[in-house]
């Protein structure tokens, strides 16, 4: 008698992903992979190729060629009909930078959460209501800010609101694309601490895009570091924090402000008056 054993797949996979726009190549033969459950930083400069993976991952984006999958099943590069996109809504959400941008400045809080729930669930009445609730508190939000508009709230709140819209419709995997870069550090720290509580809590799986390996540590097991459109290191996160293997890492590593670290001005050569 034999025992198969049988793997569960990769919750989010790219394999030789690659995105030309005319003659520039943004992405080039990238393939890596999300584990249920799991948190992988997508790492680098501006123009790396980052963003635009991100993006065709999440949909929002088609690649030149390509594959990606979605807990194995062939995504495709056709325009997906109704239904299709009602399941990979469930299956793939994504957090903008700016949330501001992303969310409708006439509509309060409360409501803007309500409708993405009724439109991906039967909930109505109380237990809409309830499920919205349940989404503000998962957040660190309360009634008083469901009856905002996002113009009332602060940069954090907004990401907040940004998160629990994602949340509400139960993805297996969130794309963070530099969703702490424009808060203030304090803030920073709070919504990373948040997020780390939110994948314990529903083992949702992250796909977090940055350009700030400072703060992959406190979010992610795993690294992939992207350099101009193709990836030059990966492993887990403490691997390549402790040992970086590529030179673009290392040039990473060292833009990061170690402890201690204070500015200094550059000499101008003007003498003051």
């Amino acid at each position: 008698m034999t025992t198969e054993t049988t793997t569960t797949p990769p919750v989010l996979e790219a394999v030789g992903l690659r995105k030309t726009f005319g003659d520039f190549v943004a992405v080039d033969d990238v393939t890596l992979s999300l584990a249920p459950g799991g948190s992988l930083a997508v790492v680098g400069e501006s123009g790396s190729g980052k963003t635009t993976t991100a993006l065709i991952l999440a949909g929002l984006e088609q690649p030149t060629s390509g594959t990606v999958r979605r807990s194995g099943r062939d995504v495709g590069r056709r325009r997906p009909r109704a239904a299709e996109r009602a399941r990979d809504a469930r299956d793939v959400q994504m957090v903008f930078q700016d949330p501001y941008a992303s969310l409708d400045r006439r509509q309060r809080v409360g409501d803007c959460l309500g409708e993405v729930v009724a439109l991906h669930t039967d909930l109505r009445g109380d237990a809409l209501a309830a499920r919205v609730a349940e989404l503000l508190g998962q957040v660190g939000l309360d009634t008083r800010q469901a009856r905002s508009l996002p113009r009332a709230l602060s940069g954090g709140q907004r990401q907040r609101v940004a998160i629990a819209r994602a949340l509400a419709v139960r993805p297996r995997v969130l794309v963070l694309d530099e969703a702490v870069a424009a808060l203030d550090v304090s803030v920073q720290a709070q919504i990373v601490t948040l997020l780390r509580e939110i994948r314990e809590h529903t083992g949702v799986a992250y796909l977090f895009i940055t350009h700030d390996l400072g703060i992959v540590q406190h979010v992610c097991d795993d690294i992939a570091v992207m350099h101009r459109g193709r990836i030059v290191e990966r492993g887990s996160t403490g691997a390549v924090l402790e040992d970086p293997q590529d030179p673009y890492t290392r040039t990473l590593l060292d833009s990061v402000p170690r402890h201690g670290w204070k500015p200094r001005r550059r000499a101008t050569g003007i003498s003051a008056p």
